[in-house]
């Protein structure tokens, strides 16, 4: 069985590169919902409260959601497929899955094996096409660069085999270069990429997202609110309260960059309070206004934290806007990355 979109009459949606599909500027991001007895665990969850936060997004017009089989070893799959467990073809979203990231089931917090080798992918696609209870996945991405010595050109083209074979709609890359990316072109379009990218990370914007946009290729970004920094709901107590099974409890941005990362957020404050917008929506809308973004992936782990960001995919910040959050960036010293798009072009790829 494919999934086919959502027929959203809230939300505007925009053309994922070549794929034919068209989503929605914001998607459901499911990583936090794989728990937190895994490598890079959110802490524990709930999930019930997922599959709540999975079906209002849903019914709030948001037509994809993201996943990947590392995601607390299947765990964010197999909820994902409870939750659209009963929906018609028309409600269901798209849904996006990762391979190349494999956990040891008996040591769930050992870190993951980057593998790129050929039977290891089929091998992956099955269980995802198992635990998410679909034929066909809508679009299956590479996490990231295996580490066991398998060229690009190889494992991507097992992952257009998978397309030809039916059993993914489309392929694409996650967390590869501009080296990598032209590699596996060579061999057979890459129809999306997903890089990270937020206001604090930004260092995409300096090569990739200028290449994908020149190729056709769609451009779905993670972590845009930088693991919740830019919510205006972290601060040094919370941070200090984050329990050791959150991967956010050890990571720089958290530690030792939190005061500049708190300066940062407390500008897009000010440009939330002038919009009637939420600082997550803000956040989100930043990373939306750069031309080649198609849309950006927003986790949740319930109802309410949806409606945080669901505002983004309508909200349009003008070049004034930008170049404040860019006096902002320079003056904070977070992160690395270009500071705002080319003079006129926020906002050009808005529907």
């Amino acid at each position: 069985m494919n999934l086919s979109a959502s027929a959203s009459k809230e939300l505007p949606t925009v053309p994922l590169g070549r794929t034919g599909m068209h989503i929605t500027r914001v998607g459901f991001g499911s990583w936090a919902l794989g728990g937190g007895d895994w490598a890079a665990g959110w802490g524990d969850q709930s999930d019930t409260d997922s599959i709540a936060a999975i079906r209002h997004a849903v019914a709030a017009g948001v037509n994809w959601i993201d996943t990947a089989a590392i995601y607390g070893l299947g765990r964010s799959e197999s909820v994902i497929a409870q939750a659209l467990r009963g929906m018609s073809a028309s409600e269901r979203p798209y849904v996006f899955t990762k391979c190349g990231l494999l956990g040891d089931p008996a040591d769930p917090r050992r870190p993951p094996r980057f593998v790129g080798a050929p039977d290891s992918i089929r091998r992956e696609v099955e269980g995802s096409l198992r635990r998410l209870e679909v034929d066909c996945i809508d679009l299956y991405q590479m996490h990231w660069p295996p580490k066991d010595g398998t060229p690009v050109g190889v494992y991507w083209q097992i992952l257009l085999d998978l397309k030809k074979e039916g059993k993914i709609r489309a392929a694409g890359l996650s967390n590869h270069d501009l080296a990598q990316l032209a590699a596996a072109e060579a061999v057979g379009h890459v129809d999306t990429l997903q890089p990270p990218f937020s206001a604090i990370r930004r260092e995409a914007a300096e090569r990739e997202i200028g290449w994908c946009a020149a190729h056709g290729t769609g451009v779905i970004v993670y972590s845009p609110m930088q693991s919740g920094l830019l919510t205006g709901a972290i601060n040094a107590h919370r941070v200090a309260a984050l329990p050791a099974d959150d991967w956010r409890s050890g990571d720089r941005e958290f530690k030792e960059n939190l005061a500049r990362n708190l300066q940062l957020t407390d500008a897009l404050a000010r440009v939330a309070k002038r919009r009637g917008a939420s600082i997550a929506a803000v956040a989100v809308a930043w990373t939306l206004a750069w031309p080649g973004v198609t849309g950006a992936i927003v986790g949740a782990r319930k109802p309410d934290q949806v409606d945080g960001w669901l505002g983004a995919a309508t909200l349009d910040l003008d070049t004034e806007e930008m170049g404040e959050i860019a006096g902002a960036i320079r003056a904070s010293r977070a992160g690395g990355g270009p500071d705002q798009p080319a003079r006129g072009a926020a906002g050009a790829d808005r529907p």
